[in-house]
C-alpha cells in the first residue's frame, strides 16, 4: 500500500504565530542546542529515542526545511516576555506516518506551565483554518500521561482503529473545536 506523500503538499515559509504568553516561530539553529538535548536523553523515549546526535540533527534539520519541501514542519515555542525557548511543536508530513501529525514537546525545566497545550491549540487552529487537512492525529507513547492529557485538552479523540507507526501508541483524532 503506498501512502500518499507529501500529503500538504504547499510548500512555503514557516508561520510565525502568537498567543498571550508565547510566540512560535521558524526553528532557528540557535535552538539547536535544546533540541539535541532532548532528542539524546532519556525524555526522547517517548518518541522512538533517545537518538544518537547524527540522526537528532537529521530531525532538527527535517523540522526546520519541511516547510520548504512539504508545506509542513516545526514551529519552536518561545516566551513572548523574553525570547526563551521552551519547546517545539511540530505538523509532521513524513512517510513513516500514516496520517498527518501534530506534535509537541517541551525543553527540560519548562513543563507544568500549560505552554505546550497553549501553543498546540494556537497551531491547530492554524493548521484547521490555513491546511485544511482531511484528517490530523497526535501519536503518544502509551507511557506519556502529559502528552496524552494535552491531546485531550485539545478535543483529540482516541481512535484505536487507526494506523500507526508504532503499535502501542495511542492515536488522538482532533475531530472538533479545541475550545
Amino acid at each position: 500500500m503506498s501512502l500518499p506523500f507529501p500529503r500538504i503538499g504547499r510548500p512555503g515559509a514557516a508561520p510565525t504565530l502568537s498567543t498571550p504568553r508565547l510566540v512560535l516561530r521558524p526553528p532557528q539553529t540557535a535552538d539547536w542546542d535544546a533540541y539535541r538535548q532532548i532528542m539524546t536523553g532519556p525524555r526522547a523515549t517517548h518518541m522512538g529515542g533517545p537518538f544518537g546526535a547524527n540522526v537528532a540533527w537529521g530531525m532538527f534539520m527535517a523540522d526546520m526545511w519541511g516547510w520548504a519541501v512539504t508545506g509542513a514542519g516545526a514551529l519552536t515555542i518561545t516566551r513572548a516576555e523574553d525570547g526563551i525557548a521552551v519547546g517545539q511543536v511540530v505538523l509532521n508530513d513524513i512517510p513513516a506516518f500514516p496520517d498527518l501529525e501534530l506534535g509537541w514537546m517541551l525543553y527540560d525545566g519548562h513543563e507544568g506551565h500549560g505552554y505546550a497545550t497553549e501553543a498546540a491549540a494556537a497551531f491547530l487552529d492554524w493548521i484547521r483554518r490555513e491546511l485544511r487537512p482531511a484528517s490530523l492525529v497526535s501519536y503518544v507513547s502509551p507511557d506519556n500521561a502529559g502528552s496524552a492529557g494535552v491531546a485531550r485538552r485539545l478535543g483529540g479523540e482516541e481512535d484505536v482503529t487507526a494506523d500507526r507507526p508504532d503499535p502501542a501508541d495511542l492515536v488522538f483524532r482532533h475531530v472538533g473545536d479545541p475550545r
